[in-house]
């Protein structure tokens, strides 16, 4: 999930259009900087892509990782030690925002192995899934950004307070259905295919986009304030991770949806 590592970088940053002496304070950039120097949006997105080529490579690696056309396959052991060790980067990349040029191609090539690799058990199960799903996901993208981009829908302090709220809530939603895991206990019909299941999904991709709104305004806010260059880098892998977040939660839902 994307916007608790980009807040925590840029959730001081004054909003696009305001003066610097508002009171707010700004990342610790030089006065006077050069146009090579500070991020821009040109460059956040040509390294989003490149970290979402990273992605969709490793993903073609780890769909070929696992077999489930020959029978039952159960997920790998290595698939959870590849998502925790992606998952640890992520945190670390929060803290650290300005080796995002390190970890970022790091978590892309591993969260794009273990979302080839589960994606493949998913169309073996659901012909035609992965495509709906990748469409799916560059749709709500393509709509957040738009939505954007003309103002429909202006990012205020209490829309972002919202979203970063549920998505926090999300994720110890999460935490704690793994815990109940572990001991072989499960939330009823949540994960199931019936209605419940279904509008819980739905809740969590427009969550999910949502966050894909607060990643462009937060970029903004960076660009517009002249922080500086390594955080595209940053901003690029923050929003890489709310996009694979989305596909995951559009696949989940999709699968709900054919059961």
């Amino acid at each position: 999930m994307s916007n608790p590592t980009l807040n925590r970088q840029f959730g001081k940053l004054p909003p696009t259009g305001s003066t610097a002496d508002a009171g707010i304070n700004t990342p610790p950039t030089p006065v006077v900087m050069g146009a090579d120097d500070a991020m821009t949006i040109g460059g956040t997105a040509s390294k989003t892509s490149f970290l979402l080529i990273l992605v969709l490579a490793a993903g073609a690696w780890g769909w070929g990782l696992v077999e489930p056309e020959l029978g039952p396959v159960s997920i790998p052991g290595w698939w959870f030690a590849v998502l925790i060790g992606a998952i640890a980067v992520a945190v670390v990349t929060a803290f650290r925002p300005q080796i995002a040029v390190f970890t970022g191609p790091v978590y892309a090539v591993g969260m794009g192995t273990v979302i080839g690799s589960i994606s493949h058990i998913y169309d073996a199960q659901f012909e035609g899934i992965v495509l709906q799903a990748l469409m799916a996901t560059a749709s709500v993208f393509l709509v957040m950004l738009v939505l954007f981009v003309t103002r429909t829908i202006r990012v205020t302090e209490k829309l972002r307070g919202i979203i970063i709220g549920a998505t926090v809530g999300i994720m110890v939603f999460y935490l704690a259905s793994i815990v109940l895991s572990l001991f072989g206990t499960s939330i009823p019909l949540v994960w199931e295919g019936g209605a419940v299941g279904i509008g819980f999904s739905l809740f969590i991709v427009a969550i999910a986009a949502f966050n894909l709104m607060l990643d462009f305004d937060l970029i903004e806010r960076g660009v517009t304030a002249r922080a500086p260059k390594h955080m595209e880098w940053f901003g690029a892998f923050a929003l890489m991770v709310t996009i694979v977040w989305l596909y995951i939660e559009i696949l989940r839902l999709i699968s709900k949806i054919r059961d």
